[in-house]
């Protein structure tokens, strides 16, 4: 169960590790690109999937316990029309590329193992096939809110978008639900700190990061809106995620920084701080009650009952919804609905193509939905609803998060039919060994309920639109 499906939710990872490169070497930039899917679902289809996603959402938030760098480009595929977004990486020796979830709000790397029990149209790791592989023989298990997937702990190398790392931990799964892949994502790439990391393992990217290997200590994405293309295809450009620096080219202006507030460095958390709808202002709590997990796995924006519930309040004719979309509100189809989100800088309005989750004989219903977190978890998911109208930019040192403003070339990419990225071995310009190693080192299983549920329920609706 430790395999991929389209909605993905967060883990995260740190790093303790530092690799002294020659000063003479210069390394390339790179970019990862991103796919998407089309979204010919009926109104029952959408009712399954808005109740998975809800769920899976609650059960992954709930409680639970100076030399030459480089920066590089992972061009992104956008999945079921914005349902979700994937990269590619390589793991083992000789490498083999696998499609995985780019994920900033969970912190473990995991893929299906070649014995897997229901992956057989996703592309499965062989660990025989490695001859760098390391079975750590701990037990791996990751429930969800509709599966689970199990496995084992290993080590390996792993490379993306021209850098490496050596001994990483990740997940080997060959117990994974059926239903939670969906050909060709084989896993996940948790993005987040390692403080929420199942594993107990130091997250690839933190390792990089915390390494000096890029030119700059941060990540960036650029996602593109499918939704509102009705020929849309299973798979499109994402757009791309960037390591080690920011493509001034797909956003203008300046990017709005905000630190990851005291303490809180898991998540990627910042306090939600605004909000108005149709201009209007709808009062927000301060504080922890405030806080939002800026997460590229999640599809959609949760948050609670009573500040969705005033966030409606403000749409003419807007109501709850029930059975499947219970927790989800609806609202005329003839009313475009803008609302923009504040994180203590900037306001950030987000398109009413993406406020606009489905539709149904002139009723619509909204992509903000009432969630309930654990006490532990923010209160607030915000999920590429919103960031697919914004660059992102994620930053080791000093942890925070930043907004742009999309530039006109970043624009263009929404909508516009493609070639799709595929899974690629690229040459190692950077090559770091990771240090951390899993906290449960003892046998005892690790189980916490977290994020891959988004990709759950991704390969759902997946398999109903198939």
């Amino acid at each position: 169960m430790f395999c991929s499906a389209l909605f993905s939710i967060t883990l995260l990872l740190s790093v303790t590790h530092t690799l002294s490169l020659p000063q003479s070497q210069v390394f390339p930039r790179q970019t990862i690109s991103l796919h998407r899917r089309s979204q010919n679902r009926s109104s029952k289809d959408w009712g399954t999937w808005a109740k998975q996603n809800k769920a899976i959402l609650e059960s992954k938030y709930g409680d639970h316990h100076k030399r030459k760098r480089a920066s590089a480009t992972n061009l992104v595929v956008n999945q079921n029309a914005d349902s979700s977004f994937y990269g590619s990486l390589a793991i083992g020796t000789p490498p083999v590329s696998f499609d995985v979830i780019l994920d900033t709000g969970s912190s473990d790397l995991w893929v299906a193992e070649s014995h897997c029990v229901d992956c057989r149209r996703s592309p499965t790791f062989d660990a025989a096939s490695s001859s760098s592989f390391i079975n750590l023989t701990t037990p791996f298990n990751i429930v969800y809110g509709s599966g689970q997937a199990r496995g084992a702990l290993g080590q390996d190398v792993i490379e993306m978008a021209g850098f490496s790392v050596s001994n990483q931990v990740f997940g080997v799964c060959d117990a994974i639900s059926q239903g939670l892949l969906s050909n060709p994502v084989s896993g996940l790439v948790g993005l987040a700190w390692q403080q929420i990391a199942n594993s107990g393992a130091v997250p690839f990217w933190q390792t990089l990061a915390g390494s000096g290997q890029w030119d700059q200590p941060l990540m960036a994405f650029q996602l593109t809106r499918f939704s509102n293309d009705s020929q849309a295809k299973t798979l499109e450009p994402g757009g791309s995620f960037t390591m080690g620096f920011t493509n001034n080219t797909l956003y203008t202006g300046d990017i709005d920084f905000q630190n990851i507030p005291s303490g809180q460095v898991s998540y990627w958390i910042l306090p939600l701080t605004g909000m108005t709808v149709q201009g209007n202002n709808v009062p927000m709590p301060s504080g922890s009650a405030s806080f939002a997990a800026i997460d590229t796995g999640t599809t959609l924006v949760g948050g609670p009952q009573s500040a969705i519930a005033a966030l409606y309040a403000q749409i003419p004719g807007s109501a709850p919804a029930s059975g499947n979309f219970e927790g989800y509100y609806t609202y005329p189809c003839d009313t475009a609905v803008t609302v923009s989100l504040s994180f203590g800088g900037n306001s950030w309005p987000i398109s009413p193509d993406d406020f606009k989750m489905t539709e149904s004989e002139g009723q619509c219903v909204g992509a903000f939905f009432q969630l309930t977190t654990g006490n532990s978890a923010p209160s607030w998911i915000i999920g590429d609803t919103f960031l697919k109208n914004v660059y992102s930019v994620f930053r080791f040192n000093p942890p925070s998060v930043g907004f742009a403003a999309l530039s006109d070339v970043a624009i263009a990419h929404n909508g516009v039919d493609g070639p799709v990225p595929s899974a690629t071995i690229g040459s190692v310009a950077a090559a770091v060994s990771a240090t951390g190693k899993s906290r449960d080192n003892n046998g005892a299983t690790s189980s916490r309920l977290v994020g891959w549920g988004v990709m759950v329920v991704m390969a759902m609706v997946a398999s109903l639109l198939m």
